[in-house]
């Protein structure tokens, strides 16, 4: 099943004095892009979070915050003095307001607040990391309930290109007797004898430049293709990509070989529901 790479997982905790809230949210990326943002406390738990995001989410640009409220007391926690009062003294430089106001906002900037403790409690920090893989769960189901939408997106540009294909078979065989007769009223306007071998030679010639028997096979293969991969287990975005650029490809080439206007015109419609289809295959995980 496809999953888009958009999604959307919180969670809150609460435990002793703290409220604990983890974010994330994820984009749509040609690789991995991860973005964590965490209180200093915990910053030697930061690689393990990447490795765990990484394993479990594959693919995205993704933003993961963990956020900390004081809720209690909590004699850890202490005002930095000095760095308050030189984040006041700047603030002062900038605007004329009232001390309170500006003590307000300098408490809300980095390391203001510092803490006492040299170590984390493993127990605490096992229920935070409990609750970041909630986050991460949370974030998977949003993926797969986009991915159900996007995958009847697909479904429909596929079955709207098959149509237009079917189109083009139809009017095949009328295009090549067309072709066929613009060359003989061509060499009788020029009132000509030929040899009629050789006229038989170069009418086979333009016409196998022309067929695009290949070209439809093929197509129709790949957008076969595309549903299977579709259909798979596995979501497999850079896949269904690859396998556009080969649709694209066969769209190209029927468009340039065909020299009929009626076929020209559904190349030109298959080449536009083709790139919403691209578009939408960049979401895909």
């Amino acid at each position: 099943m496809i999953q888009s790479m958009t999604g959307y997982g919180k969670t809150v905790l609460q435990i002793s004095t703290k409220k604990i809230t983890i974010e994330l949210k994820s984009l749509n990326s040609k690789n991995l892009d991860l973005n964590v943002r965490i209180p200093s406390y915990y910053r030697e738990k930061e690689l393990d979070i990447r490795k765990n995001l990484a394993s479990a989410l594959e693919r995205g640009k993704i933003d993961f915050s963990l956020y900390v409220e004081i809720t209690g007391e909590d004699s850890s926690s202490k005002i930095n003095k000095t760095v308050v009062k030189d984040y006041i003294d700047q603030l002062k430089d900038v605007v004329n307001g009232d001390p309170t106001e500006l003590l307000k906002m300098a408490v809300r900037l980095p390391d203001a607040i510092t803490t006492e403790r040299d170590e984390i409690d493993e127990n605490e920090w096992s229920a935070i990391q409990a609750e970041i893989n909630n986050a991460i769960d949370r974030i998977k189901t949003y993926r797969k309930d986009e991915g159900k939408t996007l995958k009847k997106d697909f479904e429909n540009r596929i079955a709207t290109l098959r149509d237009l294909l079917n189109q083009v078979i139809k009017m095949d065989p009328d295009r090549i007797d067309g072709v066929r007769t613009r060359l003989e009223k061509g060499i009788a306007d020029i009132k000509e004898k030929v040899d009629e071998n050789r006229f038989e030679q170069e009418l086979v010639y333009y016409i196998e430049k022309f067929d695009i028997t290949e070209e439809k096979v093929r197509l129709q293969n790949h957008l076969e293709y595309f549903i299977k991969t579709l259909n798979s287990d596995d979501s497999n975005g850079k896949k269904l990509g690859f396998i556009s650029q080969e649709i694209g490809r066969e769209i190209n080439t029927t468009g340039s070989k065909s020299y009929d206007a009626g076929i020209q015109r559904l190349v030109v419609e298959m080449k536009d529901e083709l790139e919403k289809a691209k578009e939408q295959v960049l979401n895909i995980l």
